[in-house]
């Protein structure tokens, strides 16, 4: 009785570990690069036991089969991948932003490394996407993705099935408003940009003498940096009630 005990426990914590640890695999924040590795397994592992003795109700009857524990294994991969991905598309509008001021500001062509995105991006999309993930956790956003892994065994119960469909759609909707509120926080810089190359074709039309490219391009500079200094504060705002509300729906009420 008691190793029938002990072993339903294990099926039962490596079931509950496939969707925690599969989710911060991928969370934004805990899967970045200078999280050690150790480090990463080590939370999936404690919040997996914390999360086990709550959730263990819900768990479908265990498979005998081991294609039925496989696919039992994936269902709950999915859960877990979906789950942290969208923290990543959410953030992915601090990139978008970034990207659109390097064009408007002629940075784009200079790259730092982003321990975030975890690839070479621009100067503003590197500083952007590190401030917006020290602002997830500053204002206790990270917590909405700790709950919405805990709570979506209310909504995902193991062993039910996956909605596929709805999966695909919503995360296609999500990229969708991700890339839209990344250009939406970026309008001060588009306008800013077009005011200012009109401005400087009128003047260049006006005084064909003025060297355009080396009078513009410092102040085109300039003048971007004092823009994005005026509307940093406005881009987080909007970036973390969007990361907040993407996460909402899948938090139990």
């Amino acid at each position: 009785m008691l190793q029938q005990y002990l072993t339903l426990n294990a099926v039962v914590f490596l079931l509950v570990f496939a969707r925690v640890g599969s989710a911060f695999l991928v969370l934004p924040g805990f899967s970045a690069i200078y999280v050690p590795e150790q480090v990463r397994l080590l939370i999936a592992l404690l919040f997996s036991f914390v999360l086990m003795p709550v959730v263990a109700d819900t768990l479908a009857e265990v498979p005998r089969s081991p294609g039925g524990m496989v696919l039992l294994l994936v269902q709950e991969v999915t859960v877990g991948l979906f789950l942290g991905g969208l923290g990543r598309v959410l953030l992915a509008a601090l990139q978008t932003t970034g990207t659109v001021v390097a064009l408007f500001s002629s940075l784009a062509n200079a790259f730092v490394n982003d321990p975030v995105a975890e690839q070479q991006s621009s100067v503003f999309s590197g500083f952007l996407v590190m401030l917006g993930m020290i602002a997830v956790f500053a204002s206790d956003a990270h917590h909405l993705m700790i709950r919405a892994v805990a709570d979506s065994y209310a909504l995902f119960v193991p062993g039910a099935g996956l909605p596929f469909g709805d999966f695909s759609d919503f995360f296609a909707r999500t990229v969708s408003e991700s890339f839209g509120i990344g250009v939406r926080m970026s309008a001060p810089f588009i306008v800013a940009g077009i005011a200012y190359y009109v401005g400087l074709g009128i003047l260049g039309r006006l005084m064909p003498q003025l060297p355009v490219f080396f009078f513009g391009l410092p102040v085109q500079v300039v003048a971007q940096l004092m823009v994005f200094i005026l509307a940093l504060t406005g881009i987080m705002l909007v970036f973390l009630n969007t990361f907040s509300a993407g996460y909402r729906p899948f938090l139990a009420p």
